[in-house]
């Protein structure tokens, strides 16, 4: 090794090999092979050349295994992991050992002037030392420490290596994310201003540039990437930036007369820099020179990388570089990498599984402990080396590789002794430890590992809620994050973690159901996530079926309440309170059989309640049926009503009485008439033949609350009522926001030349001669003013869609929203899908006609009788339409349940009267039971039959 600067090594009695070097402001030790070292204190000027003798470096029990120097001290890491510090002004011949480092076994140690900071195995940062700037990156208003304490904002990323210069430090992570804290008066930290920092901040400018290396000089920084560039920023009073200029640099900026050399190792001294390409054998300096520290023979500064004349020896190449103080260095040989923190992989289980049965089962479990209770650690694990996918960590971009985390815990598995152990400390130490409010993506990466862990301890029920609660603790912007990382999971991976969720929660749910045990908080913990998954699911085009998510215990729980008999309202009151007040906050995990049970048991409980609390009033409509449009807007607008009873609809001059089917009648007639209504509510689209509220309809009244009134009502009372709404309406009412699919589905011709636009060369574009405006209405400030471009297309598009569905009609959906909810008084509609409730509100439209056939019932007939036989003969001649009519002559309503026809019995009933040719079909809506007279003849039965489908209006009874 050779030196070149204020002093050279020549002035060490050496034995032995150097394995490390280090200089600071006024010191410079070394360490060599048998784990002793020498320092020397000198000054730091020019002109004052009075050197103390060299100094021992001898640790009494120990040996050094790498140093750090500061401006007057010196930190050294032993064998062990443990760490002393020498303090050369005030003790000299002092070793102290830092005692709260003990046993937390240190990997590396840099020190600015008046600074220390340390990373130890398993990923935990402490610094100590002075804190003017903030350089100790412990926060706002922390003084001076004399003793090393955590850094607990980093306590959970993988950090690589540190590095600190005069009063700043550097963090950098595995996967090249830089953080900077400190002082920050010449820009040093990168960040764009000259504001210290007290906490870690990362240096953004240098996301995805794939930084490998971190150097630090008093006042400026030099960063490395993989791909060999070199990034400096902060002072360049001396030119040690390298830009041909003395001027600061707030931001990284690439070398450039480096660009293209491909660094492979670079260094800061006090004020200069050392860059070394490989390729070229050759060292290149810049910055001060005063003291010779440029090793070009000469004192003086120079602005742009130089090359370093060497000796003959070096001309085979360099082994290292390292600069400090005025000082720089030069090795043939290669000195030790700084050490790296743990992390978990098939190597390490392999190494675990040899050795669990041996006498170091007690050390070995150490280890797992010090593995596993660090989120750092797994954090830095199974990274995806992969074109190097890692150094790509975005949002959208986890940087792992997940199929290795599989094959490790799988191996892992195999040892049931090592599983338990691993399973206990992550369960009772690391879950508990993690933070709610993580600094980047990769501190999120325990997130879908652990999932992977869960996935080969399927008994460990209480490990799956502790990683849940930890999920839920985490700050909304942080769980965004997480959101979107989960969003890009590939399917397996995505559907393994929903498994695990799911299975967790059924368990708590079934021994709730089943042993009377009181699990609430763990159902509801599981609950909370899956739900989060759900909407993950949903949002992404459904990565997986929904049919993952559904928990069957749910089911079997409504259904016991269901079967109770008679029914004890005050039961199922007791036993429903956290199905409906919690767990209906989670929806995604009900299938729709299950919401539809839970939204009927949920009224029937608010129908026995009122009962005691409004017994006078009623919800009741009677209607004519020429002015039904007229008398049902009047009664509606008297508010003298309670929507919490169920609707009773009455027809006057009618005898029906409604349980059910005059309802379901009344909401298939009252769509028409709103239709034919003048002015017009609705805009029919022709493109689609679909409708949506009309911008300039019918402003001075309240008929779209009416509307929405009417609406609420046939969900509340489960009628259908089909106005021809789009899903986007929905979409609307439950929260989503709409798109342009939303628009393609309401106005196709509308939604393609809108896609055309975004399609379109912006030479075309500028033909179409579009600005922001919409049927002359402006949809952004200034709209007629702005010209739509290659730029701003995706804005118009959206602002366009943004109009149709929302600006256009804000005052007709909030009348609509209003009456809706009034109208449905149980808010668990909101727990269905936009197009769960589509269908619940407008019905099904699949009709599948044989299995009207397949599930009928029969009294007095059996299905081989041959006035049965005929009437399937002639149902089965029916155009469409008169099929539908029959429905609506059945139901009151010719939409499907949800469900379809499978889901719809109709009973068929003999009266056995006499004369049965003189008598017509007989409906009964409410109970869906058709009183069929045993006609003589097909003939006969197709006439009575076509003329009641055909004149159903008031035909049947309630």
């Amino acid at each position: 090794m050779i030196c070149w600067g204020e002093t050279t090594l020549r002035e060490f009695a050496q034995k032995g090999k150097i394995t490390a070097v280090s200089a600071g402001r006024r010191i410079i030790a070394v360490v060599t092979e048998n784990g002793q070292g020498k320092y020397c204190l000198q000054c730091d000027t020019s002109e004052t050349r009075n050197r103390r003798k060299p100094g021992n470096l001898t640790l009494k029990e120990e040996k050094i295994d790498s140093l750090s120097c500061g401006a007057d001290y010196i930190v050294m890491i032993s064998k062990k992991g443990n760490v002393f510090q020498l303090d050369l002004e005030k003790k000299p011949h002092i070793f102290r050992c830092h005692s709260a480092l003990l046993g937390k076994h240190v990997i590396q140690v840099v020190c600015g002037d008046r600074h220390t900071i340390a990373l130890c195995r398993d990923g935990q940062l402490f610094t100590w030392g002075g804190n003017s700037h903030g350089q100790l990156g412990q926060g706002e208003g922390k003084r001076d420490l004399r003793t090393p304490e955590p850094v607990f904002s980093l306590s959970r990323v993988p950090l690589a290596m540190i590095a600190a210069g005069g009063d700043h430090s550097f963090a950098l992570t595995l996967s090249g994310t830089v953080f900077a804290w400190g002082k920050n008066s010449s820009g040093q930290l990168g960040v764009g201003d000259k504001e210290d920092r007290c906490d870690p901040t990362v240096v953004k400018s240098l996301n995805l540039k794939r930084t490998v290396f971190v150097s630090c000089g008093e006042e400026h920084t030099a960063i490395l990437t993989k791909g060999g560039l070199v990034f400096t920023f902060g002072s360049g009073e001396y030119g040690q930036l390298g830009h041909s200029s003395d001027r600061e640099e707030l931001r990284p900026r690439l070398v450039a007369e480096l660009w293209g050399a491909r660094v492979t190792q670079i260094a800061c001294g006090r004020h200069h820099t050392l860059a070394y390409v490989a390729s070229l054998k050759t060292i290149y300096s810049f910055g001060c020179g005063e003291l010779g520290q440029l090793g070009r023979g000469q004192a003086g500064s120079q602005n742009v990388p130089l090359p370093v004349p060497l000796a003959p020896g070096f001309d085979g190449g360099i082994g290292t570089i390292l600069a400090g103080g005025n000082l720089s260095f030069c090795s043939l040989e290669t000195l030790p990498c700084p050490r790296k923190i743990l992390t978990v992989d098939e190597k390490l289980i392999d190494k675990w599984t040899s050795e669990c049965d041996s006498k170091r089962w007690k050390s070995l479990k150490r280890e797992i402990i010090q593995t596993f209770s660090s989120a750092s650690t797994l954090n830095g694990s199974f990274l995806n080396q992969s074109g190097d996918r890692h150094y790509q960590t975005t949002v959208a971009n986890s940087g792992l590789d997940l199929s290795l985390a599989r094959l490790a815990f799988e191996k892992l598995a195999k040892n049931e002794k090592l599983l338990k152990e691993v399973g206990s400390v992550v369960r009772d130490t690391l879950l508990r430890s993690l933070s709610d409010e993580p600094p980047g993506v990769e501190d999120l990466r325990v997130y879908l590992i652990l999932p992977e862990l869960l996935r080969v301890l399927p008994m460990d029920r209480d490990l799956c809620v502790n990683f849940a609660e930890a999920v839920d603790r985490l700050q909304p912007h942080c769980l965004k994050i997480l959101e979107g990382l989960w969003s890009k999971l590939p399917q397996s991976f995505f559907k393994s973690l929903v498994e695990v969720i799911r299975s967790a929660c059924t368990w708590f749910l079934h021994q709730m159901r089943t042993e009377q045990k009181d699990f609430r908080i763990h159902v509801e913990k599981t609950a909370k996530v899956l739900q989060k998954l759900y909407e993950v699911n949903y949002n992404s085009g459904r990565k997986i079926e929904d049919r993952n998510f559904y928990i069957n215990e749910m089911k079997l729980f409504f259904q016991s309440c269901q079967r109770i008999q008679p029914p004890d309202v005050h039961f199922i009151y007791a036993m429903s309170q956290f199905m409906f007040n919690r767990l209906a906050l989670y929806p995604g995990i009900f299938d729709m059989e299950t919401k539809r049970m839970v939204f009927k048991l949920d009224k029937i409980i608010k129908w026995s309640l009122n009962a005691f609390v409004n017994p006078l009033l009623l919800n009741d409509l009677c209607v004519n049926r020429r002015t039904l449009l007229t008398d049902t807007f009047q009664q509606l607008r008297n508010n003298d009503r309670d929507y919490l009873w169920p609707l009773k609809v009455k027809f006057v001059n009618e005898d029906g009485i409604d349980e059910g089917g005059l309802s379901r009648e009344f909401f298939t007639v009252i769509p028409r008439e709103i239709h034919s209504l003048e002015p017009k509510m609705l805009e029919v689209f022709e493109d689609s033949r679909l409708v949506w509220f009309m911008p300039e309809g019918l402003r001075d009244s309240d008929a779209y609350r009416l509307l929405g009134l009417l609406c609420g009502m046939a969900l509340y009372s489960q009628c259908v009522v089909n106005f021809n709404f789009p899903l986007v309406l929905f979409k609307k009412l439950l929260g989503f926001m709409p798109t342009l699919e939303d628009l393609e589905e309401l106005s196709p011709i509308e939604a393609r030349s809108l896609q055309q636009v975004l399609d379109e060369d912006e030479d075309v574009l500028e033909l179409l001669y579009l600005d922001f405006t919409v049927k002359g209405h402006e949809i952004v400030p200034d709209g007629r003013e702005i010209s739509v471009t290659k730029s701003n297309r995706r804005q118009y598009v959206e602002a366009y869609v943004d109009f149709i569905f929302n600006k256009s009609v804000e005052r007709q959906f909030a009348d609509f929203l209003g009456g809706f909810s009034q109208g449905c008084p149980n808010g668990l509609w909101k727990m269905f899908l936009p197009e769960e409730l589509m269908a619940l509100l407008s019905g099904n439209v699949d009709y599948v006609w044989e299995e009207l056939e397949k599930n009928a019932i029969y009294e007095g007939y059996t299905p081989t009788d041959e006035n049965i036989k005929n009437f399937w003969t002639v149902f089965f001649e029916l155009s469409e339409e008169e099929k539908k009519n029959f429905l609506s002559y059945m139901t009151g309503s010719n939409r499907l349940p949800i469900g379809g026809l499978a889901k719809m019995k109709i009973a068929f009933v003999n009266r056995n009267m006499p004369n049965p040719d003189y008598f017509y079909p007989v409906a009964n809506t409410c109970s869906c039971r058709l009183s069929l007279p045993n006609y003589s003849s097909i003939d006969i039965l197709r006439e009575k039959f076509v003329h009641a489908i055909s004149f159903y209006e008031g035909f049947g009874q309630g």
